[in-house]
């Protein structure tokens, strides 16, 4: 992703909340030197910056179109594993067929309300199944089931929060505004 940004002329920042807003109040505090002094220039727009900061933030700087940076952005997109606890983002169903897994596993899901059968030698999902609802919590007989079934339902990427532009922070949907919806 990284490489991806710098064809674009834009830089990712990426690290611990409290260091990068070390780095920003530094950059908003005038030096004790008073040569330095008249090249030090107060950046208020930083200051929006600090209130963002809350939970996993990374920043982008760019210069250049911010369609391109959120197509980067959409790009990158990582399966994941049902993690026990977590609600659940989409339903996830399991497909009827053959699982690859054997008979003696039949009782894992008999507890979830699963129909099988036992077809030469492994079990076989009679039905489609929901097992997970979308905002459900994920209890762990199904993280379990899932994961022996080698299937990663979730999918994670970065998603932009703010978009700081000429001093102003906006909602992303701003990113969304064509000209023909404006016309």
């Amino acid at each position: 992703m990284r490489k991806a940004f710098r064809a674009i002329d834009a830089l990712l920042i990426c690290g611990k909340n409290t260091m990068m807003r070390a780095a920003i109040n530094e950059l908003n505090t005038p030096p004790e030197d008073a040569a330095e002094l008249k090249d030090f220039v107060v950046r208020p727009q930083l200051e929006k910056i600090l209130t963002c900061l809350r939970g996993n933030v990374s920043i982008i700087f760019t210069n250049g179109d911010l369609t391109e940076v959120t197509t980067i952005l959409d790009t990158q997109v990582r399966e994941a594993p049902a993690k026990v606890g977590a609600l659940a983002p989409a339903d996830v169903i399991i497909p009827a067929g053959p699982t690859g897994l054997d008979p003696r596993q039949t009782g894992f899901f008999g507890n979830l309300g699963i129909a099988t059968k036992i077809v030469k030698a492994q079990i076989e999902i009679l039905n489609e199944n929901c097992v997970i609802r979308e905002g459900d919590k994920i209890a762990p007989g199904q993280a379990a089931l899932l994961d022996k079934l080698k299937i990663r339902p979730f999918f994670y990427k970065m998603n932009i929060v703010r978009v700081l532009m000429d001093g102003n922070l906006f909602d992303p949907a701003v990113l969304r505004i064509t000209p023909s919806i404006v016309l």
